[in-house]
């Protein structure tokens, strides 16, 4: 297990107070941090579980503008849902805070300050846009254009949400301001920075030498980040919503929200244990995990560490930063802006009492290697066939025949049979097991453990039939119920990470507090003669009413999905080039249109546009030339059905031969898509 750590601290990502929470966070980032912190507090560690709401930057000043309010009405009324939220789903934050506190801002201030005073930061100069019409600089966010990549409009300046591409400002086509719909200007502005590049070898050792055995997806992304080289970073940016810059002439600037929302781990911290929390902080006795999604591994890998590393002052870096993929929904990618989403305070109304079975699809279905998909229809299969038919299934027939044949009391062990021996040697392999996965952060596989241990007593039962042995050995029953029943307060105990309220529910049934998790394995935790409660389920059959329900409320959110899309492309004419001079049927048979499948596709060195193409056209393979690396990755080519001119003569581009032309469509803004056959046809296929 390595290191002996005196204290665990928990940090899992600040959520961001321009909506509600959906299942898409959960699964990546608080479902798994609670079953972690849960195992940890059973195992009698010493933990603290951080978190708070996000609640700075421009999204938020975005929304408020939306909601026609201030940004503090937009980051009130969300912070109390999630926290809601949070509480009503069982997500046991030692303090869930938030950023727009008094003792966070004075805190972020006074990290600046240090550094700032320190020479930390760099300063630099550069032109940003700028709204004449309001007033102000523009954020990314604040700026709308064409994507550069798919032709989309009303990208934002840092990212496209139609195609996922990452974009500046710079790369988009006919930038406007989302604030007047005016077109912004460049203007100079200062700013600070703190400077990666100087930090970047001793990144380099700590993440790429000194902790190999982190997630092959963080590691990854981490390398490849330091690989390409690091650059400053602004910390600062102008904007009137956010925590100002503690510097005298810098009115008008706030920090920028990346730097400032880590900060609040530690000013979260502060407000829960203020007398105490260096020594969480700044104690190598202290270990330390951030849980978080794919989206944020560059700042609590590189950024936020670099940050501790200039202050100094003994604070300690993150000894795992267990990053999950994504999870889509319904085969589509979750999107908050189509509301596209499982929102959480909804289904915790939609689903009263209900809070484990989504705990537990969404553990058994986490994207912990890559990116998975909820459906509805997985999530009543995993409920009816594994809560229902499995876990809950065998604790009823052990408590109902427990009360059927002994009063509710636990029956005497008796003399075991080798069965009964191979089950109660079998429950310590299973800890051993789950706690092999959960210290190495594999809550999935921990979870498939837990679900053994019930499906070891399904078995056992079924096996020893002890409703049959009724009539003849009572003696026999009272050791396999004794043995069942013992099973059952280990799933008690073995669940409670995962699914809190059935594993307190659990404890119910059998009389008990709750249980530590070393009793696990402890074929004696029941005390012969100890009084059962009443059986009650554990879980409820899901209905397929209950889910088609759920299925038409996302059909539905499609449907208006589409007709706004529909209705927003009919407000756009878009501008295309005049007609061409005519040409005759005979110039047109001259050209050879054909079908071609992409083999391989690299960029062209040196060069922002080209891309060199090996192609099957049904004829030969040959190599093609294009100018389309502004549109499209060499890794979304490969295997791509395009159209090609396939009779123009060769020419050299770059020293490179190029056989043919692609088929594009392009419109007056600059957009641009290849032509695709709608139906894939075998290559070579003449068009005309």
């Amino acid at each position: 297990m390595g290191k002996d750590f005196k204290r665990y601290l928990i940090t899992s990502a600040l959520p961001y107070a321009n909506g509600a929470v959906h299942i898409g966070h959960l699964a990546g980032v608080y479902v798994p941090a609670d079953i972690y912190v849960r195992y940890l507090r059973n195992r009698g560690r010493d933990v603290k579980f951080i978190c708070g709401s996000d609640e700075h930057g421009v999204p938020i000043t975005i929304k408020a503008k939306q909601m026609n309010c201030s940004p503090q009405d937009v980051v009130d009324k969300y912070h109390k849902i999630i926290k809601d939220s949070f509480e009503r789903f069982g997500i046991s934050f030692d303090i869930y805070s938030r950023t727009t506190s008094e003792i966070h801002h004075r805190t972020a201030s006074e990290f600046f300050r240090k550094l700032y005073d320190e020479g930390k930061f760099i300063e630099k100069e550069s032109e940003q846009y700028y709204d004449e019409e309001a007033g102000q600089f523009l954020a990314d966010r604040y700026i709308t254009g064409t994507c550069p990549k798919c032709g989309a409009e009303n990208a934002y300046g840092d990212q496209c949400e139609k195609c996922g591409s990452t974009l500046s400002p710079d790369e988009l086509i006919n930038p406007k301001s989302a604030i007047s719909g005016s077109n912004p200007v460049k203007r100079k502005t200062s700013h600070w920075y703190l400077p990666l590049d100087q930090y970047e070898p001793w990144l380099k050792k700590w993440i790429l030498e000194d902790h190999k055995e982190w997630k092959t997806n963080v590691y990854g992304q981490c390398k490849s980040w330091l690989d390409g080289g690091l650059q400053p970073r602004a910390v600062s940016r102008d904007l009137d919503w956010g925590v100002p810059v503690p510097v005298e002439g810098a009115e008008g600037k706030v920090l920028y929200v990346w730097f400032d929302a880590p900060i609040g781990y530690i000013s979260n911290t502060i407000e829960l244990i203020p007398d105490e929390w260096e020594k969480w902080w700044k104690s190598e006795d202290t270990k330390m995990v951030h849980f978080i999604g794919k989206d944020n591994i560059v700042f609590h890998c590189i950024v936020f560490p670099s940050m501790l590393k200039a202050y100094g002052d003994g604070f300690i870096l993150p000894e795992n930063v267990p990053a999950n993929e994504f999870l889509n929904l319904e085969g589509d990618k979750i999107s908050t802006s189509r509301n596209w989403a499982v929102w959480l305070h909804e289904y915790l109304d939609e689903f009263p009492g209900q809070e484990d079975v989504l705990r537990y699809v969404l553990c058994a279905n986490a994207p912990e290697t890559k990116d998975n998909d909820f459906t509805w229809k997985d999530f009543q299969t995993r409920n009816n066939s594994e809560l229902v038919a499995i876990f809950g299934n065998f604790v009823n027939r052990a408590v109902v025949l427990t009360h059927k044949y002994f009063g509710g009391k636990v029956p005497s062990r008796g003399e075991l049979s080798e069965l009964d021996r191979d089950i109660l040697s079998t429950v310590p392999v299973i800890r051993e097991s789950m706690e092999n996965n959960l210290e190495n952060y594999k809550f999935r596989e921990a979870l498939k453990e837990a679900m053994n241990l019930a499906r070891l007593g399904n078995k056992y039962l079924t096996e020893t039939e002890p409703w049959k042995l009724a009539k003849s050995d009572m003696t026999r029953v009272a050791t396999i119920l004794n043995i069942s029943l013992q099973l059952c307060a280990d799933l008690a105990i073995a669940f409670e990470p995962f699914l809190p309220f059935s594993a307190a529910k659990l404890n119910g049934i059998l009389n008990v507090g709750k249980m530590e998790w070393d009793l696990i394995g402890n074929d004696k935790i029941l005390a012969e003669g100890h009084q059962l409660n009443e059986p009650v389920l554990l879980f409820s059959k899901i209905e397929d009413s209950v889910i088609e329900a759920q299925i038409e409320k996302l059909n539905r959110t499609k449907q208006e999905n589409m007709a706004k899309a529909a209705a927003k492309e009919a407000e756009e004419v878009p501008e295309y080039a005049p007609a061409k001079e005519e040409c005759t049927f005979d110039d047109f048979m001259k050209m050879d249109i054909r079908t071609a499948t992409v083999l391989e596709a690299e960029r062209v060195p040196k060069t922002d546009k080209l891309l060199k193409l090996t192609i099957d056209t049904g004829l030969d393979k040959r190599t093609i030339v294009s100018g389309i690396a502004e549109y499209y990755t060499p890794e979304e080519m490969v295997g791509k059905q395009i159209c090609i001119l396939a009779n123009l003569a060769p020419r050299k581009i770059r020293g490179i031969e190029s056989k043919g032309m692609i088929l594009m469509s392009k419109e007056e803004n600059g957009g641009m898509k290849i032509v695709s056959p709608e139906e894939r046809m075998g290559n070579g296929a003449t068009i005309g």
